[in-house]
């Protein structure tokens, strides 16, 4: 099996946190024009397939490698994370109907918790005091960051991000396990081939689901090819990001050390969509970075 630097997974997480959230900006613009909530997320899959399974089969003739026999668990992890995903970023691009762009996405980051129990419960990998001291404290930022400023909160966007952030915790793992599931092969080559499977699968599934609930939508993704493009570019590249994460990393560690994503979403929210922030970001922002330090200090 191939070694990587220890704290490749660090940088490798950083790089899929910022690539992700420019993916979700480009979502958000999608959403709120031509395309419905399903269109929108279908296209983040459609066009990263090709460019997935592209780079899969380059890098195993680059390097000599052959393609590795897909064994049913691998399969099942695939296909249940890929579904899971599928569900988790449908949930997420509904909520930026109804919170703002930033904490609409701050919504899902409950998955932190989440993904640690998930973790235990079914690969059997725990993250430890530490590792649980920086995910309270992470926890604790974003409920600084995802207050209402009205002081009331929307029970249906919590509903929609908590469901979000158990879903897309719940593929975490199970991309986790179908990453093992092809060992001993090198861990980018795990990473790419488990991630060209699952786009492929989610391409699939999105296709039939908007053929035959929304009469008419793929015909207009692909008619905004030129702007659902960029969605399949940075998602391909975000997803390569978090499956290489998850072939280095318990997926726990991965998914803490992500939540730096909520800074980079508010930078966002801020600059891009002009969307008013409030004193109270600071403080939420401090606790996440000191999480985030926790995080990788535990994951050493």
């Amino acid at each position: 099996m191939t070694e990587a630097p220890t704290h490749l997974w660090i940088w490798v997480t950083l790089f899929a946190a910022a690539v992700q959230t420019v993916r979700f900006m480009l979502q958000k613009l999608l959403a709120g024009a031509q395309l419905s909530v399903g269109g929108a997320t279908f296209s983040r899959f459609l066009f990263g397939f090709p460019l997935a399974a592209a780079t899969a089969l380059g890098f195993l003739a680059a390097t000599g490698t052959p393609w590795p026999d897909l064994s049913w668990a691998f399969w099942g992890f695939t296909l249940a994370g890929g579904a899971g995903q599928v569900a988790a970023t449908f949930l997420t691009v509904a909520l930026f109907g109804l919170r703002n762009f930033a904490v609409g996405v701050a919504f899902t980051k409950t998955e932190t918790v989440q993904v640690a129990l998930f973790s235990a419960v079914i690969l059997s990998e725990t993250v430890g005091p530490l590792g649980w001291v920086g995910i309270v404290i992470g926890m604790a930022g974003v409920l600084f960051l995802t207050k209402p400023p009205e002081g009331q909160l929307n029970p249906r966007a919590a509903l929609y991000g908590i469901g979000a952030g158990a879903l897309f915790g719940l593929s975490s793992i199970f991309y986790r396990g179908a990453t093992l599931e092809l060992e001993p092969m090198g861990f980018f080559g795990r990473a790419i081939v488990a991630l060209a499977c699952t786009t492929f699968a989610q391409s699939i599934g999105m296709g039939l689901y908007l053929r035959l609930r929304e009469p008419g939508e793929l015909t207009r993704v692909f008619g905004a090819w030129r702007r659902t493009v960029l969605v399949g570019i940075t998602g391909v590249m975000g997803s390569a990001g978090w499956f290489t994460a998850f072939s280095l990393q318990n997926a726990a560690f991965v998914r803490a050390l992500g939540q730096v994503e909520i800074v980079f979403t508010l930078l966002v929210s801020a600059l891009v969509f002009r969307e008013k922030l409030h004193k109270r970001e600071g403080i939420g922002i401090a606790l996440v970075v000191v999480s985030l330090i926790v995080i990788v200090l535990a994951g050493r």
